[in-house]
Order: C-alpha cells, then sequence, then structure tokens
C-alpha cells in the first residue's frame, strides 16, 4: 500500500505505507521505516563552513534554496540527529539526495535541489 501524503521535499516522500488491522477491527495506515543512505553513496555538491548561531534550515535555504532540505545534509554528513551538525566552524558536505547523480554545475558550496 502506498499513500503520497508528503510533499516531494520531504525525506519522507516515496516511503511506503503499510497498514495494520488492530484486535478489533479498526485499519491503521503507518509509514515504513525510512533507511538513511550510506554517505558515501551521495553526490557531492560542495560544502559549506558553519558559522555561529547559523540553524540547518538556513544553511539548506541558503544553499539548497528550500529549508525544509536539510535533511540532505544530515544524510550527506551522516547524522541522525541534524542539530549536532549546527557546530560553528564545522564544514558540512552539501549532497544531492539518494538516488540521483550528478551532472549538473554546481559550483562550491551549493545551487540547485
Amino acid at each position: 500500500m502506498s499513500i503520497e501524503r508528503f510533499p516531494p521535499n520531504s525525506r519522507y516522500a516515496g516511503v511506503a505505507t503499510g497498514e495494520l488491522t488492530t484486535a478489533d477491527g479498526e485499519k491503521r495506515v503507518f509509514l515504513r521505516r525510512r533507511f538513511i543512505p550510506d554517505p558515501a553513496s551521495l553526490v557531492s555538491m560542495g560544502e559549506v563552513r558553519v558559522e555561529a548561531g547559523e540553524r540547518l534550515d538556513r544553511i539548506a535555504a541558503a544553499n539548497l534554496g528550500d529549508p525544509v532540505q536539510f535533511w540532505r545534509i544530515a544524510d550527506g554528513n551522516d547524522a541522525q540527529i541534524p542539530d549536532e551538525l549546527e557546530t560553528p566552524g564545522r564544514v558540512l558536505r552539501l549532497t544531492l539526495p539518494a538516488g540521483l547523480s550528478g551532472g549538473g554545475n554546481f559550483g562550491n558550496g551549493g545551487g540547485g535541489a
């Protein structure tokens, strides 16, 4: 079963759903597990250094054009807890989502989503 419940820019877009029938016969739809991709398998499109006070959503907005895409930065830097990437001075890898290959001219530090 698959129900599109998330917009295309969501980390959950395309994740399958399942259905569970409870003991009393009620059907409940649930989201199946999203597996975090191996960062080494993701196509790099640049890097960005974290400045003091920056948040991941703002870094995503400035470099990927969409604050909701913060999850791409987390995936590309092997972070299960995205807030841990907000350390000033840390260099973050910007990547394409899993399954997409390069080919565009992304320059150094972002652009394109």
